[in-house]
């Protein structure tokens, strides 16, 4: 059975059975992994079929960014995966589904689980890369608005003379979390696309302050030489 195969099956049960009322994680979502999965593995000896199937069921559980068991849903999208595996799809090769289950428990950044296999930092860096470039900024807007968090502190929107709070700016979450994540990266290739989409969110960190100065045409320099030069150390 083809990939292609395997892929039109999960996306026909998906669409089916699966609650798609979190716009950031839908099956748009899931093919968004699945794309960039395919090109950070290209060349690499392994089970693209584990890949595939890890993409599309990481966020089988997915728990909201303010729920008390965030940390746990990639642990609980794992359990339902190898069940859906065995229920649904029992042609599915049996000897898959561990590295499945491993993949999609370990490629979560709040559960904070070392991805053991080439596979699972496949799909760890894939679904990480979400997180960055224009994507990323839509989806971090998305989310906060979602929440009810606001865009940003007009006073001091990086947090200069205050902590960082994502829960309540959601131009925090740059800091706290987005421009960490190429230092996470588990594949070369992963690393190389992810340095470069968190250079797209300091360039709109830039935009963003110089136009709160009243600067529409200009980028503040200030904030992109902090942050360029900071880029690493995150």
């Amino acid at each position: 059975m083809t990939l292609t195969h395997w892929q039109t099956r999960f996306e026909s049960w998906l669409f089916e059975t699966w609650p798609q009322d979190d716009k950031a994680h839908d099956i748009a979502h899931l093919r968004r992994v699945w794309l960039t999965a395919q090109r950070i593995m290209k060349g690499m000896a392994v089970d693209e079929l584990v890949v595939l199937t890890s993409c599309y069921f990481h966020d089988i559980v997915n728990l909201p960014k303010n729920h008390p068991e965030r940390h746990l849903a990639s642990a609980k999208a794992a359990v339902e995966t190898r069940r859906i595996l065995s229920e649904v799809f029992p042609d599915f090769p049996a000897d898959k589904r561990e590295a499945v289950a491993h993949a999609v428990h370990a490629h979560s950044f709040s559960a904070d689980i070392t991805a053991e296999t080439l596979e699972a930092k496949i799909v760890q860096d894939a679904d990480r890369l979400e997180s960055l470039g224009a994507i990323g900024l839509a989806r971090v807007f998305y989310v906060s608005g979602a929440l009810g968090r606001s865009l940003f502190d007009s006073a001091d929107p990086l947090g200069r003379n205050r902590p960082l709070n994502d829960a309540e700016w959601a131009l925090d979450h740059f800091q706290k979390k987005l421009l960490k994540l190429p230092q996470t990266m588990q594949t070369a290739e992963g690393r190389r696309l992810a340095e470069h989409n968190a250079d797209f969110l300091i360039t709109y960190m830039a935009k963003l302050c110089a136009e709160l100065k009243g600067e529409f045409c200009e980028l503040d320099p200030d904030v992109l030489r902090e942050f360029v030069a900071a880029r690493g150390e995150y």
